[in-house]
């Protein structure tokens, strides 16, 4: 592992941020790893996990301070993701979908509507971001959620599908079709649903395959009456706040894979350290070794490509969209690649619950899904080298 140790030691944390990754590498070893399997089997949401991160205050990180947060680097954001990820996915994906709903509200909201609703959430609260639907998943276009004005209210008729943490939420960020707008792209919109309004119905939650204490939620709402005042920017404005919001929330995505990743390279190699076949170790065959090898690297580049592009983020680019895009694609992929691998290098026992790698090949599956398929990943950045 020397080489990663390397490339961890390049990263130069300031002391601040060096204190606060060591809080998390304690509260990573004394309560979520130690919880996540109990989590996976039973299916049950990780609060305790939950409080001791807003014990430490991880969501401050990325809020500003006049709305209640204590702002850190976005490399330092993603770095913590990682970690929890790694022990956990289920209660890393519902600490990352904090930022991707909030990040939005931050980026385009009023100040008057940062000053309402992130206080809530810098105090340890939960958002979800709601964009999907049955009709509506890479083209978002398709959704049918109406937003219709009545007066000083947006009343709100529609239904969402696999929301992350949508039944247990303080703060949704909702988009929707404006009904005064015929244009599909042009009508789309957004706004804060705030726990709690009338009409917002839970209509069931799913029983997946991976991050299982992780709540995904269908949605429905049924008249929502909301103030207008939730709406963020004006009517129509929805598309472009939900493109760059996307564009934000694909680098966390991509540490939450990488978190998954290396759980999964270092449970094999230590395994393949230790598991003997034919008076060898299986780390001594050639052929694992070559495994290795490209494994070690492709996690080793996905982790400075996402260096990189937390640096451009961090620098005030405006245009990263295909480097999110390749950071959130490479990731995913290596998630899934280590994790089979790491089953396939355990044999038959890989294929037990007994050892962590079987919840990390299905955790790893939906890092290729969510946030845009990796089909849709590989084609908007294979067109962008057409030339006009």
């Amino acid at each position: 592992m020397k080489v990663f140790e390397q490339l961890e030691r390049s990263r130069r944390w300031e002391p601040d941020e060096r204190l606060l990754l060591d809080q998390v590498d304690r509260l990573v070893a004394d309560i979520i790893a130690p919880n996540a399997a109990r989590i996976d089997a039973t299916g049950e949401f990780p609060w305790a996990n939950v409080e001791a991160i807003n014990r430490l205050g991880l969501n401050t990180i990325f809020i500003p301070e006049a709305y209640g947060g204590a702002p850190m680097s976005f490399r330092l954001y993603l770095a913590v993701v990682r970690r929890i990820s790694e022990a956990c996915a289920s209660t890393g994906i519902i600490y990352a979908t904090n930022f991707h709903a909030m990040k939005p509200l931050i980026e385009f909201g009023s100040e008057e509507q940062k000053a309402r609703l992130l206080p809530c959430i810098a105090e340890g609260g939960l958002a979800s971001l709601a964009i999907t639907e049955e009709a509506a998943g890479s083209d978002a276009t398709g959704m049918k959620t109406s937003f219709r004005p009545d007066g000083d209210s947006i009343v709100v008729d529609g239904s969402k599908l696999f929301i992350t943490s949508g039944d247990v939420s303080d703060r949704i960020l909702l988009f929707g079709k404006y009904s005064e707008i015929e244009d599909a792209k042009k009508s789309i919109s957004v706004l804060v649903l705030e726990k709690g309004t009338p009409g917002f119905e839970v209509v069931r939650l799913e029983d997946k395959m991976g991050h299982r204490g992780s709540s995904t939620a269908s949605l429905r709402f049924n008249g929502c009456r909301v103030s207008r005042a939730n709406l963020i920017g004006n009517p129509g404005d929805g598309l472009s706040i939900l493109l760059g919001s996307l564009n934000r929330s694909r680098p966390s995505v991509a540490a939450h894979a990488l978190g998954i990743a290396t759980a999964a390279f270092k449970d094999m190699t230590a395994y393949m350290n230790e598991r003997r076949q034919s008076g060898r170790r299986i780390v001594d065959f050639q052929a694992n070794q070559f495994m290795i090898a490209d494994l070690a690297t492709d996690l080793a580049m996905a982790d400075c490509w996402l260096d990189y592009l937390a640096d451009l983020i961090e620098a005030g680019a405006d245009d990263f969209g295909l480097e999110a895009s390749m950071a959130k694609m490479r990731a995913s992929d290596l998630a899934m690649r280590a994790a089979t691998e790491a089953v396939q290098m355990h044999g038959g026992y890989g294929y037990c619950r007994d050892y962590r790698v079987e919840r990390l090949m299905r955790d790893a599956k939906i890092t290729q899904i969510w946030e845009g398929t990796n089909q849709v990943h590989r084609q908007l950045i294979g067109r962008s080298f057409a030339t006009k």
